[in-house]
C-alpha cells in the first residue's frame, strides 16, 4: 500500500470512530447494486452510460408491458375488455418473439393467459 492510500485509509478510520459516517441517506439500506455480469466486459461502460441517460432497450420496454398486460387480464371483468388486452399482447409478445428470433417465456401468468386465448368467446 502506497503512502497516499494508507493516509487515506487513516483518515476514513478517524472519521468512522467520530461518527462523521451516521445517518447519511440510506443508512442501514442495502445497496443498489446493477448486475452486469450478463454483459461483455468491453461493453459495459457503454451500457452504463446509456442506462444512465434513461435509454432502455425496446425488449426491456415492451416485456414490462407484456407483464402489465398479464395483470390486467388476472383482474378484468369485463370479456371484450379482455379480448383487446389479449390482442395487444399477441401483438407484444410477436413483435419480441421477432426481435429475439425465439419464442418468449412470461413468468407466473403464462398458464392463465393460454387457458383465456383457448376461450372462443361470442363477438
Amino acid at each position: 500500500m502506497d503512502a497516499i492510500s494508507w493516509i487515506a485509509e487513516q483518515r476514513i478510520q478517524e472519521a468512522a470512530e467520530q461518527g462523521a459516517f451516521d445517518g447519511l441517506p440510506g443508512h442501514g439500506q442495502p445497496l443498489s447494486l446493477k448486475d452486469d455480469s450478463h454483459v461483455p466486459p468491453d461493453l459495459r461502460m457503454a451500457c452504463k452510460v446509456l442506462r444512465n441517460a434513461g435509454y432502455v432497450p425496446d425488449e426491456v420496454t415492451e416485456r414490462k408491458e407484456a407483464e402489465s398486460l398479464l395483470e390486467l387480464l388476472a383482474h378484468c371483468p369485463d370479456e371484450q375488455e379482455k379480448m383487446r388486452h389479449m390482442r395487444r399482447l399477441e401483438v407484444i409478445l410477436a413483435l419480441i418473439e421477432q426481435r429475439r428470433g425465439q419464442a418468449v417465456f412470461l413468468p407466473d401468468n403464462a398458464a392463465y393467459y393460454a387457458k383465456l386465448a383457448a376461450l372462443r368467446l361470442p363477438k
